[in-house]
Protein backbone atom coordinates (compact mmCIF):
# COMPACT_ATOMS: atom_id res chain seq x y z
CA UNK A 1 0.00 0.00 0.00
CA UNK A 2 2.91 2.12 0.47
CA UNK A 3 3.83 1.97 -3.07
CA UNK A 4 0.42 3.13 -3.87
CA UNK A 5 0.36 6.38 -1.45
CA UNK A 6 3.65 7.33 -3.39
CA UNK A 7 1.77 6.76 -6.83
CA UNK A 8 -1.28 8.54 -5.49
CA UNK A 9 0.88 11.51 -4.53
CA UNK A 10 3.03 11.78 -7.46
CA UNK A 11 -0.37 11.65 -9.76
CA UNK A 12 -2.09 14.74 -7.23
CA UNK A 13 1.43 16.49 -7.77
CA UNK A 14 1.36 16.22 -11.74
CA UNK A 15 -2.10 17.05 -11.94
CA UNK A 16 -2.96 13.73 -13.46
CA UNK A 17 -6.20 13.36 -11.43
CA UNK A 18 -7.95 11.25 -13.35
CA UNK A 19 -4.91 8.44 -12.31
CA UNK A 20 -5.20 9.60 -8.93
CA UNK A 21 -8.86 8.97 -8.83
CA UNK A 22 -8.31 5.58 -10.50
CA UNK A 23 -5.38 4.82 -7.25
CA UNK A 24 -8.19 5.79 -4.86
CA UNK A 25 -10.51 3.09 -6.45
CA UNK A 26 -7.71 0.83 -5.89
CA UNK A 27 -7.00 1.24 -2.32
CA UNK A 28 -10.68 1.20 -1.33
CA UNK A 29 -10.79 -2.01 -2.97
CA UNK A 30 -7.50 -3.18 -0.67
CA UNK A 31 -9.08 -1.71 2.11
CA UNK A 32 -12.78 -3.64 1.29
CA UNK A 33 -11.03 -6.81 0.98
CA UNK A 34 -9.11 -6.68 3.91
CA UNK A 35 -11.90 -5.91 5.77
CA UNK A 36 -13.87 -9.08 4.19
CA UNK A 37 -10.87 -11.31 5.31
CA UNK A 38 -11.35 -10.40 8.75
CA UNK A 39 -15.13 -10.95 8.85
CA UNK A 40 -14.82 -14.16 7.16
CA UNK A 41 -11.59 -15.20 10.36
CA UNK A 42 -14.16 -14.75 12.71
CA UNK A 43 -17.24 -16.45 10.03
CA UNK A 44 -14.50 -19.13 10.63
CA UNK A 45 -14.14 -19.17 14.05
CA UNK A 46 -18.07 -19.63 15.03
CA UNK A 47 -18.41 -21.89 13.15
CA UNK A 48 -15.83 -23.94 14.82
CA UNK A 49 -17.37 -23.68 17.72
CA UNK A 50 -20.95 -24.21 16.32
CA UNK A 51 -19.64 -27.45 14.79
CA UNK A 52 -18.71 -28.81 18.02
CA UNK A 53 -21.58 -27.95 19.77
CA UNK A 54 -23.62 -29.70 16.86
CA UNK A 55 -21.61 -32.74 17.09
CA UNK A 56 -20.63 -33.10 21.07
CA UNK A 57 -24.66 -31.36 22.06
CA UNK A 58 -22.73 -28.87 24.94
CA UNK A 59 -21.63 -25.83 24.94
CA UNK A 60 -18.59 -24.82 26.99
CA UNK A 61 -17.80 -21.16 29.20
CA UNK A 62 -14.83 -20.88 26.23
CA UNK A 63 -17.09 -21.54 23.25
CA UNK A 64 -19.58 -18.61 24.12
CA UNK A 65 -16.99 -16.57 24.96
CA UNK A 66 -15.31 -17.02 21.39
CA UNK A 67 -18.73 -16.72 19.85
CA UNK A 68 -19.77 -13.55 21.55
CA UNK A 69 -16.63 -11.90 20.56
CA UNK A 70 -16.75 -12.83 16.97
CA UNK A 71 -20.30 -11.69 16.70
CA UNK A 72 -19.27 -7.81 18.63
CA UNK A 73 -16.23 -8.46 16.16
CA UNK A 74 -18.09 -8.71 12.77
CA UNK A 75 -20.69 -6.01 13.80
CA UNK A 76 -17.68 -3.57 14.34
CA UNK A 77 -16.39 -4.53 11.36
CA UNK A 78 -19.45 -4.67 9.00
CA UNK A 79 -20.66 -1.41 9.78
CA UNK A 80 -18.90 1.17 7.18
CA UNK A 81 -17.69 4.08 8.30
CA UNK A 82 -20.91 6.28 7.65
CA UNK A 83 -22.25 4.39 10.38
CA UNK A 84 -25.26 3.37 7.67
CA UNK A 85 -24.53 0.87 5.50
CA UNK A 86 -22.64 -2.97 5.30
CA UNK A 87 -20.32 -4.25 3.66
CA UNK A 88 -22.12 -7.37 3.66
CA UNK A 89 -25.70 -7.03 4.05
CA UNK A 90 -27.96 -9.42 5.81
CA UNK A 91 -28.97 -11.35 3.01
CA UNK A 92 -25.76 -11.69 1.50
CA UNK A 93 -23.99 -14.52 4.38
CA UNK A 94 -24.56 -17.69 3.07
CA UNK A 95 -21.49 -18.23 0.51
CA UNK A 96 -19.06 -16.91 3.65
CA UNK A 97 -21.00 -19.08 5.84
CA UNK A 98 -20.64 -21.97 3.76
CA UNK A 99 -16.64 -21.32 3.43
CA UNK A 100 -16.32 -21.25 6.74
CA UNK A 101 -17.87 -24.40 7.64
CA UNK A 102 -15.62 -26.15 4.72
CA UNK A 103 -12.64 -24.04 6.83
CA UNK A 104 -13.75 -25.44 9.72
CA UNK A 105 -14.05 -29.43 9.17
CA UNK A 106 -10.26 -30.26 8.99
CA UNK A 107 -9.18 -28.47 12.12
CA UNK A 108 -12.50 -29.48 13.95
CA UNK A 109 -11.47 -33.06 13.18
CA UNK A 110 -8.84 -32.97 15.56
CA UNK A 111 -10.77 -31.53 18.37
CA UNK A 112 -14.50 -32.73 18.23
CA UNK A 113 -14.79 -35.97 20.26
CA UNK A 114 -10.85 -35.71 20.88
CA UNK A 115 -10.28 -36.14 17.44
CA UNK A 116 -11.27 -39.74 17.34
CA UNK A 117 -13.28 -38.61 13.61
CA UNK A 118 -11.55 -38.20 10.67
CA UNK A 119 -12.28 -34.90 8.44
CA UNK A 120 -14.23 -37.24 6.14
CA UNK A 121 -15.96 -38.77 9.01
CA UNK A 122 -16.84 -34.86 10.59
CA UNK A 123 -18.07 -34.03 7.00
CA UNK A 124 -20.37 -36.41 6.84
CA UNK A 125 -21.85 -35.63 10.60
CA UNK A 126 -22.07 -32.16 10.17
CA UNK A 127 -25.65 -30.64 9.22
CA UNK A 128 -24.96 -27.56 6.97
CA UNK A 129 -28.17 -26.12 6.77
CA UNK A 130 -28.58 -25.62 10.62
CA UNK A 131 -25.06 -24.66 10.69
CA UNK A 132 -25.82 -21.94 8.13
CA UNK A 133 -29.26 -21.32 9.78
CA UNK A 134 -27.80 -20.52 13.18
CA UNK A 135 -25.17 -18.60 11.76
CA UNK A 136 -27.30 -16.79 9.89
CA UNK A 137 -29.19 -15.97 13.02
CA UNK A 138 -26.56 -14.65 14.60
CA UNK A 139 -25.67 -12.70 12.80
CA UNK A 140 -28.96 -11.15 12.01
CA UNK A 141 -28.40 -9.99 15.56
CA UNK A 142 -25.68 -7.50 14.61
CA UNK A 143 -28.21 -5.32 12.21
CA UNK A 144 -30.75 -5.18 15.34
CA UNK A 145 -28.84 -4.34 18.57
CA UNK A 146 -25.88 -2.34 20.10
CA UNK A 147 -22.10 -3.49 20.99
CA UNK A 148 -23.47 -2.86 24.05
CA UNK A 149 -26.50 -5.27 24.42
CA UNK A 150 -25.39 -7.64 21.23
CA UNK A 151 -22.69 -9.90 23.89
CA UNK A 152 -26.02 -10.94 26.29
CA UNK A 153 -28.19 -11.41 23.23
CA UNK A 154 -25.76 -13.80 22.03
CA UNK A 155 -25.87 -15.65 25.05
CA UNK A 156 -29.71 -15.77 25.20
CA UNK A 157 -29.53 -17.03 21.78
CA UNK A 158 -26.94 -19.53 22.63
CA UNK A 159 -28.96 -20.85 25.20
CA UNK A 160 -31.66 -22.56 22.57
CA UNK A 161 -28.65 -24.33 21.34
CA UNK A 162 -27.90 -27.99 22.43
CA UNK A 163 -26.27 -28.19 25.85
CA UNK A 164 -27.20 -24.20 26.37
CA UNK A 165 -29.17 -24.25 28.72
CA UNK A 166 -27.14 -26.88 31.09
CA UNK A 167 -23.94 -24.66 30.52
CA UNK A 168 -26.64 -21.58 31.66
CA UNK A 169 -27.66 -23.59 34.52
CA UNK A 170 -23.87 -24.49 35.08
CA UNK A 171 -25.02 -28.41 35.09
Amino acid sequence: MTQELINLRNCILEERYADALAIVDDLEGMSKQAILRNIQSFLDRIMVHLIKNQVEQRLTNSWVASISDSIVQIKRLNLKENQTSYYVKAQEWESMLVKAIEAAIRPESVEVLNGRLKPSQLSKMVDRTNLIQASQQLLSLTYEHSDETLPDIVDEYLIQLPGGQDWFEDR
